[in-house]
């Protein structure tokens, strides 16, 4: 195409010209860089939107920019729009040298019209144009955008108004053997790897119109042909003067029609062409291309709408299930928390398999594994169930004891046998060295187990001296917080592995005993629970006890309890002044357990020590109980335990070794529980220490004019708070860093939260979450409110009452008689559990906190009840059975039937 003036740029403009390209829409823009990055792409202009608005009559310019766009008005545009005689001699000049070839004359809209049903691709489109008739084609185009029919699409779409005016592309025609589209990745699938190219003979309007299926190959990243799919092509689309748009449908011959439209090696060169495309715009395309002899022609290029965000399915596979880890990290977890717990999970989890002598190869193998224990999921903790399930493969008995580490991490769904981790080796010298290995663990875990009262007791020595062993926080400098963080990492946090090794005996054995019960045991099969519990004196109910020594106190005046329960922080204050036993409960109270809150381990937690309100009014909750008397009384727990117990040995009578068998898991399992739960409470207390010293931290910050507040601390990670001390950190502007978490945490705040349990596929923070729930799940679950629900049973008992439906307990109280109903319930929702008839959550298992403290102070419970918050409201009548785990609406707040 030859030279034009500079004067001709306001209506056409080509790739060469000394201007900057006017915004030409996508296609145009496209086709530009196709050029400029070396593609072979027949030449091509483009005739500027400026072009069409000088063609316009005043009145019509003033019509358009008015918005009087009747349907009179886009009719006069329609029959009376044609090329003004300066836009048709610029048209000219741009091939005056070549008046014999042809054309393809399309549209190329703007942003949104490119894609939407009334952008460029509805627009009339012409082929095998010849020069003098472009300029008439172009007019042609243009008055396509006020047919009717494209604004009640755009009406129907939301989208009122005109459509914007379109640029239109201009390409010298060349006349195919073969053509088609290349998607540089699976469009239908997602997959990455996969190029799949549609061919057909002729012009690619075949293909793209539907009038052929075309023949499809599937090219991998080798360049190898995965896939091939030949179909018999009927027509072909042929260049003819008098047909449509410059195009007939030509009848092929059968064998013509019957041959593969391209060859493999040809298949393989569109293929690299398309992968090309896609590393040069940095996303998967689909491109149109057209063979002519020897050479492959693009035509343009575009994104592959819908495949932003979504995952591909080759990439690796990770499934989060947060149905137990919600428990102690519920809602948004900020990333001070998250980055200190997941640094605790990996050292913990490498420290304990040292313990038990799995080689430091193998542990260096999986050190990935290790470090992606937990995840943070859109501001939610989740644990990484294939790196749990790769950890424990590395312990004897992986297969058999998988089944009881769900049953402890409350997971819902088992994982299909496909995804779980193997240990076959390839060779036979590789499987009995394997073998060995095991058997070696298996010893040292057998030995461990020996010796685990020893290693707790030690354990609680251990932390007792490191929590008292440092001067007052208050009074260390920035870098002597950090030193004392540092020394908490590594005595305690680094050496977890006494408390993971419990956990590990404690599902063992839980799930033995419950085996041994549900095949052996007879009657006591259905009383399961009961045999659990008898362990009444670990840290996770002695609150509870504490609570209600401290309520003995309160019960008998009426105006203590009215101020407990409603009085502000300074009135109780003022009247533990007249009671000094009670303040003196209260402060040893607030010295053990000051550090037990709602989530307790979330760092960001406010605790008892700073907001003791809840206690109070718990406290004072359980003072009017015992006043008026009218409590709905709990099961005699140890009376129900006796009960199973009884049935266990009748069932086991004369059965010596079974007998045995399953006394000894129950006593193992009943220690194990026992122990986690006392286990748990030594980690708050770490945690709060762990709490204390980065408050501290933030205060020194603030104190340097480096944060706003102490509390900014918990948006900055772990290695950026101890950076900024030990010089260590990649950027020192805290409050930038900490203005930009926090707007982004306040969106995770406002969005729904992900399932409980999801997917991701590659990049888990890149693409979309895949849900493993689907909507039939989620309505089977709400049609379960006319029925009744059933959840896992807790401690037995029946109990009928109102509900409070509670989803933060800090400013919650209950009224006497009241069913406590909430989707998760940790150590820090203690405070009601004493005040409460029965117990109703959402989540959780038979190895839950809220099960085993429920079962300890004898409150009827069920746990595992899915969507039960949503469905229940604040004062329904309910009766729910602890026994069976059966729950049954009989009146709804309103006292409707």
């Amino acid at each position: 195409m030859s030279t034009r003036a500079a004067a001709d740029v306001r209506y056409t403009w080509a790739p060469g010209d000394d201007t900057s390209p006017p915004e030409l829409g996508d296609k145009a823009r496209s086709l530009h860089a196709l050029v400029d990055a070396g593609f072979t792409v027949p030449d091509w202009f483009a005739v500027t939107p400026k072009g069409l608005w000088d063609s316009l009559s005043m009145e019509q310019q003033e019509a358009w920019s008015e918005g009087r766009r009747s349907d009179v008005d886009r009719a006069d545009m329609r029959l009376s729009l044609a090329v003004r005689d300066a836009l048709a001699d610029a048209i000219g000049r741009t091939f005056e040298e070549d008046e014999d070839l042809l054309f393809a004359v399309r549209a190329s809209a703007l942003g949104q019209e490119a894609v939407d049903q009334s952008g460029a691709e509805s627009l009339d489109r012409f082929f095998f144009v010849p020069s003098l008739e472009v300029a008439d084609r172009v007019a042609d185009v243009w008055r396509s955008a006020f047919r009717p029919s494209a604004f009640e699409d755009r009406r129907a779409q939301g989208r009122g108004g005109s459509p914007s005016l379109p640029a239109i592309v201009v390409q010298r025609m060349i006349n195919p053997d073969r053509a088609g589209v290349a998607f540089s990745a699976d469009p239908s699938t997602g997959r990455r790897g996969i190029c799949v190219i549609g061919a057909v003979r002729g012009v690619g309007t075949a293909l793209v119109d539907g009038a052929e299926d075309g023949d499809t190959f599937c090219i991998d990243r080798d360049g190898q042909v995965a896939e091939r799919t030949i179909r018999k092509q009927h027509v072909a689309h042929r260049w003819h003067r008098e047909g449509r748009s410059g195009l007939r449908e030509a009848t092929l011959m059968e064998e013509d029609g019957s041959a593969p439209a391209l060859t493999d090696e040809q298949a393989t060169a569109v293929a690299k062409q398309a992968r090309r495309v896609e590393r040069h715009f940095g996303c998967p395309q689909s491109v149109e291309w057209a063979w002519k002899g020897d050479t492959l022609f693009l035509l343009q290029a575009c994104p592959i709408p819908k495949l932003a965000g979504r995952p591909d399915p080759d990439a690796p596979l990770r499934v989060w299930d947060n149905s137990n880890i919600s428990e102690n990290y519920s809602g948004v977890t900020t990333p001070l928390t998250f980055t200190v717990a997941r640094r605790a999970y990996e050292a913990a989890s490498q420290r304990f398999l040292r313990a038990v002598q799995v080689p430091e190869s193998v542990l260096e193998a999986h050190a990935d594994t290790f470090r992606s224990m937990i995840g943070l999921i859109r501001g939610r903790v989740y644990y990484n169930l294939l790196s749990w399930y790769r950890a424990l493969a590395q312990l004897p008995g992986f297969r058999f004891n998988r089944a009881f580490m769900e049953d402890m991490m409350g997971v819902k769904e088992r994982l299909p046998a496909e995804l779980l981790p193997e240990r076959e080796a390839a060779s036979v010298g590789e499987r009995v060295w394997n073998a060995l290995r095991i058997m070696w663990s298996g010893l040292h875990l057998a030995w461990y187990h020996v010796r685990m009262g020893d290693r707790i007791d030690d354990f609680h020595d251990l932390l007792d001296r490191t929590l008292t062993s440092s001067p007052g926080l208050e009074h260390m400098r920035l870098d002597e917080l950090a030193d004392a963080y540092r020394t908490l990492e590594e005595k305690l946090l680094d050496r977890w592995d006494v408390p993971i090794a419990n956990n590990v005996f404690a599902m063992v054995f839980f799930g033995l005993s419950k085996r041994a019960v549900e095949r052996w045991g007879g009657a006591a099969a259905g009383q399961y629970k009961h045999l659990l519990t008898g362990h009444g004196t670990h840290a996770s109910t002695e609150p509870a006890r504490r609570m209600h020594d401290m309520a003995e106190h309160v019960t008998g005046r009426p105006r203590l309890t009215t101020t407990l329960l409603h009085g502000s922080l300074h009135e109780i204050e003022a009247a533990l002044d007249h009671r000094p036993e009670l303040r003196a409960k209260y402060e040893a109270y607030l010295d053990r357990f000051g550090d037990r809150c709602l989530n307790e381990l979330k760092l960001e937690s406010p605790t008892l020590r700073d907001n003791p309100r809840s206690l109070w009014q718990s406290i004072g909750a359980m003072a009017r109980r015992a006043q008026e008397d009218d409590a709905a009384s709990g099961p005699d727990e140890q009376r129900m335990r006796k009960k199973a117990e009884d049935a266990l040995d009748e069932a086991l009578s004369g059965k010596p070794v079974r007998y045995w068998g399953a006394r000894w898991a129950l006593r193992h399992a009943r220690d194990r529980i026992a122990a986690r739960e006392d286990l748990r409470f030594e980690r708050t207390r770490v945690f709060g220490k762990v709490r204390r010293i980065f408050l501290e931290m933030g205060r020194r910050l603030v104190a340097n004019d480096r944060l706003d507040d102490a509390r900014d601390v918990f948006y900055l990670e772990r290695g950026e708070l101890l950076g900024v001390v030990e010089g260590t950190a990649s950027s020192t502007h805290l409050r930038a860093l900490v203005d930009a978490r926090r707007n982004e945490f306040e969106q995770y705040h406002a969005a729904p939260p992900p399932p409980d349990r999801v997917r991701t596929r590659g990049a888990v923070h890149v693409f979309d979450l895949i849900p493993e729930t689907n909507g039939a799940d989620e309505e089977e679950a709400r049609a379960s409110a006319d029925d009744g629900w059933v959840g896992t049973g807790c401690c037995s008992g029946t109990v009928r009452g109102p509900v409070r439906v509670v989803r933060d307990p800090r400013d919650a109280t209950l009224e006497p008689g009241e069913i406590l109903v909430t989707e998760r319930a940790g150590p820090g929702w203690v405070t009601l559990f004493a005040g409460a008839s029965g117990l109703l959550v959402e989540r959780g298992s038979l190895l839950s906190h809220a099960a085993i403290v429920s079962r300890e102070i004898g409150i009827p419970s069920i746990v595992s009840l899915p969507g039960i918050v949503d469905q229940l409201e604040t004062g329904d009548e309910v009766e729910l059975d602890g026994q069976t785990g059966r729950v049954r609406r009989i009146d709804n707040a309103g006292g409707q039937r």
